[in-house]
């Protein structure tokens, strides 16, 4: 017997062990009713021995078993797309999703392979349905894993809006308790209540700023006229108030002004330097240099520390990975390895570009800035 009319005729022997499969192995399965197991196995059965009885030639069963066949009807999703963006929906993971089309062709091949005994199972059918399986496997896991991601994204844009109004009243109740003038131990503790407040406010920021890139919208700037001199300079009193042991050093060239979002700069300044500062050798100067060109201002954040390979180098401007030079090294990180990806995010939002290298011992980052986004 040929597997596609076999499929057909035995749908409910097969359906049944899909049934079976879920319920007995997947956790997320236990308060499911008898048609949420199912979900759409028959479709996608009827689809794959729709697919067999079809004629294909060599280059599009490649394909197929690569998961990247032409869609066979002209219906918005496929039942294997639809299947796994409900799995998602009732709480599977890939693990379980991918165990459940497993399990399927494991019992669609015993038994089909019994009810061809004593003859041999047609080979040409054997390959086309392990194609047909391999796509509609490619097919849900890509709508499982879309709904995945939709689902972080949402929830991280939530968990930053929701938290900013309880940590803004514990910002205020600190700056209250600082200004009572009760004592020095209150005092030191308000500092360090409004000091935490702020590095928590970053992390927010960032965030808040990796969910928008993460969902398409990109990170806004509001651009005005900048002296990024006074900017900067301004930025790194800040940062020697936070960091008062480690020396933090400017060297201005040429015209240092032009058309940027000055918080947003700020915040690049501020990234860096305290990436300089933490993962730099504790006694050598941070330096930062600014440059005007006649298009362009460049500036650079350099520090001394040991050789980066460039492949790390590159790997840390990829949100949560920082390279395993870094991840390996005895001090703790107390951010989310969104820093630099922000940093390269907002320097793409102005037209600009940033690039680090490892010489002599150094680190440098490197940013270049036209003075007009549009420039």
């Amino acid at each position: 017997m040929r597997l596609a009319p076999f499929i057909l005729h035995d749908m409910e022997r097969i359906l049944s062990q899909w049934e079976a499969f879920a319920a007995a192995h997947v956790p997320a399965a236990a308060s499911m009713t008898k048609l949420q197991l199912r979900d759409h196995a028959r479709d996608i059965l009827e689809a794959i021995a729709k697919d067999l009885s079809t004629l294909q030639t060599r280059e599009e069963q490649a394909a197929k078993s690569k998961g990247l066949a032409p869609k066979l009807f002209k219906a918005p999703e496929t039942s294997a797309e639809t299947h796994g963006f409900l799995r998602a929906c009732s709480g599977f993971n890939i693990k379980q999703l991918t165990s459940e089309f497993r399990a399927l062709r494991a019992s669609v091949m015993r038994l089909w392979t019994d009810a061809c005994h004593p003859d041999t199972p047609h080979l040409d059918d054997i390959i086309r349905f392990n194609e047909a399986i391999d796509q509609a496997l490619a097919e849900s896991i890509a709508f499982f894993s879309a709904h995945v991601e939709q689902s972080r994204n949402l929830f991280l844009g939530m968990l930053g809006h929701d938290m900013r109004s309880p940590l803004m009243t514990i910002t205020m109740t600190a700056s209250y308790l600082a200004r009572l003038n009760s004592g020095a131990e209150i005092s030191q503790a308000a500092a360090r209540l409004i000091s935490g407040g702020k590095q928590m406010h970053a992390l927010l920021d960032d965030l808040v700023d990796f969910n928008r890139t993460t969902l398409g919208v990109g990170i806004l700037i509001h651009p005005t006229h900048v002296d990024l001199a006074s900017l900067f300079a301004a930025e790194l009193e800040a940062l020697r108030a936070t960091y008062p042991d480690h020396r933090l050093e400017l060297e201005v060239k040429g015209d240092t002004h032009g058309h940027w979002d000055a918080l947003r700069l700020q915040r690049v300044l501020g990234n860096l330097v305290v990436n300089a500062v933490k993962h730099g050798v504790p006694v050598a100067p941070v330096h930062i240099a600014i440059t005007g060109e006649e298009t362009h201002v460049r500036f650079q954040v350099r520090n001394v520390g040991p050789s980066i390979d460039q492949s790390t180098l590159n790997q840390m401007f990829e949100p949560l990975n920082r390279g395993p030079a870094l991840e390996n090294r005895d001090k703790v990180d107390d951010g989310l390895g969104l820093g630099l990806f922000i940093v390269r995010e907002i320097v793409r939002a102005h037209g600009g570009e940033i690039a680090a290298r490892s010489e002599n011992q150094e680190i440098v980052f490197a940013v270049r800035l036209p003075r007009d986004q549009n420039g």
